[in-house]
């Protein structure tokens, strides 16, 4: 997207991004939005989605590991975490692969980031049928 899109086309670009990347789950962090921050809405989508993600140098299920990683590290971001443990398994990671980047962090960020976002990723897949990891 370039500066002489509209407003409105990046929020459309964004949209396609969002739906391809977080399907429901990203629409409805939206809508939640409507009635208390509706510019914030717009801006996830037409800047986070419709710039950040639909950019070519990384690939949506690296882009997830990054995403992933930093959420572990921030620590108490467990419902953006269910978001985008989902979009993860939407764009192509298994549980095992992430799993395996939860592990990984601990070394970074420590055992009790590590061990939140591992149970918020149990969450999603036993909501997703795909308990137990092997």
């Amino acid at each position: 997207m370039g500066e002489s899109t509209t407003r409105e086309e990046r929020y459309e670009h964004g949209l396609v991004m969002l739906d391809a990347v977080d399907g429901t789950a990203g629409a409805n962090v939206i809508e939640s939005l409507k009635d208390v921050a509706p510019e914030l809405g717009h801006q996830i989508v037409a800047w986070g989605f419709g710039e950040i993600y639909s950019r070519p140098g990384l690939e949506p299920r690296d882009r997830q590991l990054v995403t992933l990683g930093m959420l572990t590290a921030l620590g108490g971001c467990e419902p953006q975490l269910t978001v985008h443990i989902n979009a993860a398994l939407n764009v192509g990671l298994t549980p095992q692969q992430i799993i395996e980047a939860f592990l990984h962090s601990a070394a970074y960020c420590g055992f009790p980031r590590a061990l939140n976002a591992t149970l918020t990723a149990k969450k999603v897949f036993a909501e997703r049928g795909l308990l137990p990891v092997e």
